[in-house]
């Protein structure tokens, strides 16, 4: 009969190799290191392009029921896809939604500092413009 084995219930730590450990110290596989279009993970990593253009920064409130939206527009070559990836790094910093819709982003409550803060890093030029 095979031994069960117990969590001790004293607070005394809990005795566990991982059976991982081996693979701490091993390196990247090679197949992994040849993969076209992608950078290896020791490389440094790519600085953006700068002044990739001027974005501007709105607060509306209209047609929305009385709630603050920060809009980004201006976007010029610019694809979808960044745009999107700009919008879900901008909801993660902000702790808010937002959406993209027809070119410009829009980020949930007045969160045009940290908005600019994040578009600075990407290279745009951010200004803040209307209310």
């Amino acid at each position: 009969m095979k031994e069960k084995k117990r969590i001790p219930t004293s607070g005394e730590p809990i005795l566990w190799t991982s059976p991982f450990i081996a693979l701490k110290n091993v390196g990247q596989p090679a197949a992994q290191k040849l993969r076209p279009g992608l950078a290896p993970l020791d490389a440094p990593p790519i600085p953006p392009k700068k002044n990739r253009g001027r974005v501007d920064i709105i607060r509306q409130t209209a047609h929305r029921g009385g709630k603050t939206v920060t809009v980004v527009t201006g976007f010029t070559g610019i694809g979808q896809a960044e745009q999107a990836m700009l919008a879900k790094e901008m909801q993660q910093a902000c702790g808010a939604g937002g959406t993209v819709k027809e070119g410009r982003i829009e980020i949930q409550g007045d969160q045009r500092e940290v908005v600019a803060r994040i578009l600075t890093n990407a290279g745009f030029r951010p200004v803040f413009a209307g209310g």
